[in-house]
Parts: structure tokens; C-alpha cells; sequence
């Protein structure tokens, strides 16, 4: 049966993203001495290469889509270039015509759209990217895991991991703690 897992990187005061949507930390520690920052298979951890292998499916929010098309090589740029499989992003706004024609834009509900990436991964993992569709996840109670490899890194500003939604607490149970490099891996069941 498979899962659907929010899969982040985050700084240790909460951010998923610095400014401007700096991912350039992130990608930074799982380098090597920050000589070859595009590469983040040096130290990657094993609960990383866990949630890749076991991925059948990636499921966005438009701002990730765009971000990572402006910033990150688009969807080839996914796991460092290692992602081979769909790719859904849920918007409200059409595709542009320069789209990533292997994309999936999806406007139906958020839960179509779990169904559909659910379909697409045949019985694999479906893996949340980015903060607005993950916590539309949590309210809806569609989400099962959260692996967070934890940078240490103070960015100050950015995009925030969880901002409150008004609803009541949502209880996590650790799974997994684990070290690669300076990164700390965490794995929670919700």
C-alpha cells in the first residue's frame, strides 16, 4: 500500500526555503566543501535514498513547479536529475504553453489529485514538494509521513515549514532519527 510523504529539507529555524527561494543552502550540505553544489549525491543520507526508491510519484503546488522551473532545472532537476516518473502539480491556473509537457497540471480537488498521483505511482509512495499543498494535506488528513533532513543552517526569512492553520495540533510519532554528514535525518508518522 503505498504512502504519501512530504519529503523536505529544512533550515533549524523552520524554513523550507530561503529568500527568494534559496534552495542554494540546502543543496550546499549535501555537497561536497560546497565545491560541486549541484551534485547531492556526496553524504546523501539512507532515509533520503529510502524515500526516492520507494517514490512512485511527485505531487507539487504551482509555486514549486514555477520556482523550481525558474531556479532548478524544472522536473529534471528533481533528487539531483535522478527523478524518472510523473509529476502532478495541483493549480488553479491553466499551463502555460512553455509547460513541461511530461507534467501533469491537475485543478481538480487536492483529493483527486492525491487519487490520481496515488494511480500514477502503482502502489509506490507519492511524494509531497513544497509547503502549501503538504499543509492542505494535513488538514485534510491526507497525508502520512513527514521526512525532514535537518540543515544546520539559520536563514532568517523565507518560506516557513508549517505556518498555523487554526486547527488543533496534529500529533507526529518519531519513526526514524538519523546523521549523514552535518544533515540530521527525521522521519515522523502522522
Amino acid at each position: 500500500m503505498s504512502s504519501t510523504i512530504w519529503h523536505i529539507t529544512m533550515s533549524l529555524d523552520g524554513l523550507i526555503a530561503g529568500p527568494n527561494d534559496s534552495m542554494d543552502w540546502a543543496v550546499r550540505e549535501w555537497s561536497d566543501d560546497d565545491t560541486n553544489t549541484r551534485d547531492i549525491e556526496v553524504d546523501r543520507s539512507s532515509i533520503a535514498d529510502k524515500v526516492l526508491r520507494s517514490a512512485g510519484a511527485i505531487l507539487g503546488g504551482r509555486r514549486w513547479y514555477d520556482v523550481a522551473q525558474r531556479l532548478y532545472d524544472g522536473v529534471d532537476g528533481i533528487y539531483g536529475g535522478e527523478w524518472r516518473g510523473p509529476v502532478f502539480v495541483l493549480t488553479h491556473r491553466p499551463r502555460d504553453e512553455a509547460a513541461d509537457e511530461s507534467v501533469t497540471f491537475v485543478s481538480s480537488p487536492l483529493r483527486d489529485a492525491i487519487a490520481m498521483a496515488t494511480e500514477a505511482a502503482g502502489g509506490r509512495n507519492v511524494v509531497i514538494f513544497g509547503a502549501n499543498v503538504a499543509q492542505q494535506c494535513l488538514r485534510e488528513g491526507l497525508l502520512d509521513e513527514i521526512v525532514i533532513h535537518l540543515a544546520p543552517v539559520l536563514l532568517g526569512e523565507g518560506v516557513r515549514l508549517y505556518d498555523s492553520i487554526g486547527a488543533d495540533p496534529i500529533v507526529l510519532t518519531r519513526t526514524a532519527v538519523a546523521a549523514a554528514g552535518q544533515i540530521t535525518d527525521l522521519r515522523f508518522r502522522i
